[in-house]
């Protein structure tokens, strides 16, 4: 094996959909170490357990850390057992409640049967920072807190705008992106992966690296998938968002909602078509020779045989074209139990056994008594 061209490979593989990398240069030496050596690189990815669902806008870094583990390095998903009782701050305009151990433990169940969808898990090793971080004596505490100043924390975007708009921070909060980088030198990490808006966070790890004399870690930063609106990042609570155990229909039909310029960042950051195939298909929608109408359709079969399998995107794909394109009603619906007839002002109109209701252009439902 020539080890350059197998660095170069692996980067073109690991770039893609990478919308900050500190550096490059650093990963490609970390990757030429490890094929030398014949080492796996320790690749970080961790979450707080403060949700219970995941949708593809969460995939999006957790499918970066699959193409690390097809690659042969070494996965280790951190779960925030201690970091989740803080509430990590970033993004938010107040301080976050901070969960019971109760709701944590459910939560840590629920994603770990949902990442069996997207990770290997028999090559991933599962790590909980409370293991190292409640053994933490106060003068360890306070040693961490002694290389970080509190001009360095208010740099934090969201920090300084609470402060500037009178809002109070928790000295809490400024603790959460330094445990956050304490995490990296338990584990040893080399990579780190997070969304863009962990930027600071992601850094923090690599000061403390440099502390403790070893080699800080490479920051890998995932641009936030836009929701289904086209505006906001995409999340359960402004229900713009498609859930990856959602239902083949549902999952598709969702896609099929969103606009024709946001489907190719789907299509780099959700899927694993090829780049050059993506830019192909752009050209075609551009000059004429292809209806976004087509690659959409293929957008959300594509996803939906990530999640469950192709034969499941296939009759997905047809259940949308025959309920939406040739109108034929004659396919299983969503059924909907009502107890009660629906009136207005205007009419009464009587509920039976078998209708079929449409609102809007996507939702369409059977009734049953």
């Amino acid at each position: 094996m020539d080890i350059n061209v197998e660095v170069q490979r692996q980067l073109n593989i690991l770039k893609r959909g990478v919308e900050e990398l500190i550096s490059e240069n650093e990963l490609e030496k970390k990757l030429k170490k490890s094929l030398e050596t014949n080492t796996p690189l320790i690749v970080k990815l961790g979450i707080d357990p403060t949700g219970s669902d995941l949708h593809i806008g969460h995939a999006v870094p957790l499918r970066k850390l699959k193409q690390f583990q097809d690659l042969g390095h070494r996965v280790k998903f951190l779960i925030g057992t201690f970091t989740a009782r803080i509430g990590d701050p970033t993004g938010k305009s107040e301080t976050r409640p901070m969960l019971t151990s109760e709701d944590i433990t459910k939560n840590i169940q629920t994603y770990l049967d949902q990442l069996k969808l997207i990770l290997d898990m028999e090559k991933t090793e599962v790590v909980y920072n409370g293991d190292w971080l409640e053994k933490l004596k106060l003068e360890d505490v306070l040693k961490l807190l002694s290389q970080f100043t509190v001009a360095q924390m208010i740099q934090r975007d969201d920090f300084s705008k609470r402060l500037a708009a009178g809002k109070p921070v928790s000295l809490v909060e400024f603790m959460y992106p330094i445990l956050q980088g304490y995490d990296s030198v338990a584990i040893d990490a080399d990579v780190e992966l997070g969304a863009t808006e962990q930027t600071f966070n992601l850094l923090r790890g690599r000061d403390l690296q440099k502390n403790a004399g070893t080699e800080p870690q490479i920051c890998m930063m995932m641009p936030i998938l836009v929701g289904l609106d086209g505006v906001e990042k995409m999340s359960k609570s402004l229900n713009n968002y498609i859930g990856i155990t959602e239902a083949p229909n549902d999952m598709f039909g969702k896609v099929m909602s969103i606009s024709d310029e946001l489907m190719w960042n789907y299509y780099e950051l959700a899927t694993d078509i090829p780049m050059e195939e993506i830019a192909k298909l752009k050209v075609g929608v551009a000059d004429g020779s292809i209806h976004p109408m087509d690659c959409k359709k293929r957008l959300g079969a594509e996803i939906v045989n990530i999640y469950h399998n192709e034969e499941e995107g296939r009759k997905a794909r047809d259940w949308f074209e025959n309920v939406f394109s040739k109108r034929n009603m004659d396919v299983d619906l969503p059924e909907v139990k009502v107890d009660e007839d629906i009136k207005d002002v205007k009419a009464i109109i009587k509920i039976e056994a078998g209708m079929i209701v449409r609102a809007g252009k996507k939702k369409i439902v059977k009734i049953t008594k």
